[in-house]
């Protein structure tokens, strides 16, 4: 069944649709003719509103849960709404003051980006979620120490002064000056590029024959490169917070969609990789329900928005997950604001 675009429908089948959306997000229930007619404000009786109703609902844009129990919108019908007819409340003053002073207190950036996912699920009331670009830590020092036992301990400082230390397995007894000689590479032709620029200029430099260590001290350089990159790679990349919320009094009726909804949740691969694909969107992206194959069984809804450093370079993604039932015009420019505001505070 295809639905009708916006455009194509009456006025009178217009305002009858906002109404039972804005009602069916307000209450989570469907929508039936007899609330509509006693607003009083349509001039139209139960059975001209049932009519316009069913005309909806054959355009795909209502459907009926129940006999007799009124109408909600389908996942269509809640795209055309968002996308034509929401009416944004965008944030007051005092709600972006109270957004940014939350971030700047959390303190370093990578608290402030924990506290952007509980913001975003304390304003929709669902689950606040971030997703941190992989870090590209900058190499500033880089030193090998003996362990023993075929082991070393492989220690890098960044250029924001962070200091990691890795166990390298080296499987063979070490040679002290083949440790110093790693270290000194590293440090002294590697300092300042990333760890991915560090290990792609060093097999440059090694094939193009300039490189001036022993096979011993290469070995070592290149496997402690490759202890940070696989770790990086094996690191969350998503932050949830009030996954909680998504237990709310209405979900009670439809556990089995909230338990499907967690187990998304629990594949953090695939939602990150949904959120990852609104990296490029130049405005906060809507995906709403089965419209995404992820979330066709649970029928939830994500609001997702990429925010960027002060130069302008996407960075990450935040957004919302909860129920199709979401107050978009409330979330929406929530979420943008957020967005922007952590985009502040990431140098």
């Amino acid at each position: 069944m295809t639905s009708l675009p916006v455009t194509e429908l009456t006025h009178r089948a217009r305002e009858i649709f906002r109404r039972v959306v804005e009602g069916y997000i307000d209450s989570g229930q469907p929508v039936g003719s007899k609330t509509l007619a006693a607003d009083g404000t349509l001039n139209l009786s139960p059975a001209s509103i049932r009519s316009v109703l069913a005309d909806l609902e054959t355009a795909g844009l209502l459907a009926a849960p129940h006999t007799s129990a009124g109408r909600m919108p389908t996942d269509a019908g809640l795209r055309i709404f968002v996308d034509g007819m929401m009416r944004v409340a965008e944030p007051t003053a005092q709600e972006q003051a109270a957004i940014e002073a939350r971030l700047a207190e959390a303190g370093p950036v990578e608290a402030a980006i924990k506290q952007a996912s509980a913001i975003l699920s304390d304003l929709s009331g669902a689950a606040g979620m971030v997703l941190v670009a992989p870090r590209e830590q900058k190499l500033a020092q880089f030193s090998l120490v003996d362990l023993g036992q075929g082991r070393a301990l492989a220690v890098l400082v960044g250029e924001d002064g962070g200091v990691e230390n890795r166990v390298v397995n080296i499987g063979g007894a070490l040679n002290p000056g083949a440790l110093d000689r790693a270290s000194n590479y590293v440090t002294a032709r590697l300092a300042g590029r990333t760890l991915a620029e560090a290990a792609q200029a060093m097999r440059t430099e090694i094939n193009a024959g300039k490189s001036q260590l022993d096979d011993a001290s290469r070995d070592l350089v290149e496997r402690g490169l490759a202890v940070w990159s696989e770790d990086a790679a094996a690191r969350p990349v998503l932050i949830v917070r009030g996954a909680a919320n998504l237990l709310d009094e209405s979900a009670l009726g439809d556990i089995e969609r909230v338990r499907s909804l967690l187990e998304d949740l629990e594949n953090k691969q695939s939602v990150a990789e949904l959120l990852d694909s609104a990296r490029e969107a130049e405005a906060t992206r809507i995906f709403i329900g089965s419209e995404n194959r992820l979330f066709a069984l649970s029928g939830s809804s994500v609001i997702a928005s990429p925010y960027r450093d002060r130069e302008g370079r996407v960075v990450g993604v935040l957004g919302v997950i909860g129920p199709t039932r979401l107050n978009y015009a409330r979330v929406v420019p929530m979420v943008d604001l957020t967005a922007r505001s952590l985009g502040k505070l990431i140098a």
